[in-house]
């Protein structure tokens, strides 16, 4: 089953998307934040351009495991695209995603150079393959 992950952004959303097999996760895109209602008809075009049969959004929390304000931001787009299509959408933690692609690029031995721009994709990567490995644990 192939799953879609978005990590939602202020400025962009990173979007990765899992193998057939629903094992592997990579980055996919980076869109531009315009607006919830364009940005989830862009992710659902992507969804629907990858046969994703549901998509995993990232959603930060505060230290008592609560939604702060871009996780509560995250909620609205989940419930955006919730309204325009019936695939499942599911919200999961995004903890430490955008660090966790920092640091998997420094340890790929990328130059600082290459590693400047957007992580976007590669946090959207993180947060799908934490889900996917959760599901795997779970069977």
């Amino acid at each position: 089953m192939r799953i879609l992950g978005i990590d939602p952004g202020e400025k962009n959303i990173g979007v990765a998307v899992s193998d057939p097999t629903g094992i592997l996760a990579r980055p996919l895109a980076v869109l531009p934040m315009h607006s919830r209602k364009e940005a989830a008809q862009q992710i659902l075009q992507i969804a629907e351009e990858e046969q994703a049969e549901a998509i995993i959004v990232g959603q930060s929390t505060d230290v008592d495991g609560k939604p702060d304000y871009s996780g509560r931001k995250a909620a609205r787009l989940a419930a955006e695209l919730r309204s325009q299509t019936d695939l499942p959408v599911t919200l999961w933690d995004e903890s430490n995603s955008t660090q966790i692609a920092r640091e998997s690029r420094i340890n790929l031995g990328t130059s600082r150079k290459s590693r400047q721009g957007h992580l976007d994709e590669r946090a959207a990567a993180v947060i799908l393959q934490s889900y996917l490995d959760f599901l795997a644990q779970s069977t």
